[in-house]
């Protein structure tokens, strides 16, 4: 399982909470990756209780305990673990008592899920509101978030957003795969929500909370189904603070 570092696991309290290192802007209350978003609900539908770090681009110090950069990560008596996928694979193994987040078919198909949102949605989102961002996150993490990105796409972030109004059509074509899951069945679980729900609208929590851009049209069957998960785990997506 990669992104696992045991410190021994004595067992979790149900009045501990596991820690996350959650991304967060200038503002600290605006959480805004879409793969700690993955995690935030992922926690939730086990019914375990976490408390969440604020963690910015450049404050690779704070997590150095988990062995690499990037953020989800989460530490549950003793237990780093970093990546969501991974993350939601412990989970599973560990608290396999509580509600699952996708078991051995489930995973299966969960896998592929993160796969295409990780490889055609994450990209094409970016392009749709990554200028947008320079106004959420920390100023100081502003020059390396443009340099970073910028080298990444190989233009200014103003031109890699440009035309979106015109461009987000296309973006709307993508989800063709999750609006015909959604026509046949309530959830991309089936009939309860499951990770695979969670990898989606974990993905589209990044724009909902960081930028204002509309990306789905309010008559879409995936914005209806993104209402739906909003208001899952007490209303955790709902109340989400927005930029």
């Amino acid at each position: 399982m990669c992104g696992l570092r045991r410190a021994g696991n004595p067992g979790h309290d149900p009045a501990m909470s596991i820690i996350l290192y959650d991304l967060a802007g200038a503002d600290p209350d605006v959480r805004f990756s879409p793969f700690c978003w993955r995690t935030r609900f992922a926690l939730a539908h086990k019914g375990l209780a976490v408390e969440t770090v604020p963690w910015r681009f450049t404050g690779t110090d704070a997590i150095a305990f988990s062995g690499q950069g990037k953020v989800p990560v989460i530490s549950d008596a003793g237990t780093v673990v970093s990546d969501s996928w991974a993350i939601a694979e412990y989970l599973d193994d560990r608290y396999p008592e509580r509600p699952l987040l996708g078991g051995a078919a489930g995973n299966a198909h969960a896998y592929f899920v993160n796969a295409w949102a990780d490889g055609v949605l994450i990209g094409a989102i970016a392009r749709l509101i990554v200028r947008d961002l320079i106004d959420v996150i920390d100023p100081k993490d502003r020059a390396y978030f443009r340099s970073s990105r910028e080298a990444r796409f190989g233009a200014s972030l103003e031109a890699v957003q440009a035309g979106r109004e015109e461009r987000v059509a296309a973006f709307r074509d993508l989800l063709v795969p999750v609006r015909l899951v959604l026509r046949r069945q309530a959830w991309l679980g089936g009939a309860a929500p499951g990770y695979a729900d969670y990898i989606v609208a974990g993905t589209l929590m990044w724009p909902r909370c960081a930028s204002r851009f509309a990306l789905l049209e309010d008559n879409d069957t995936v914005a209806q189904w993104l209402e739906r998960v909003l208001d899952l785990h007490g209303g955790l997506g709902r109340a989400a603070k927005r930029a």
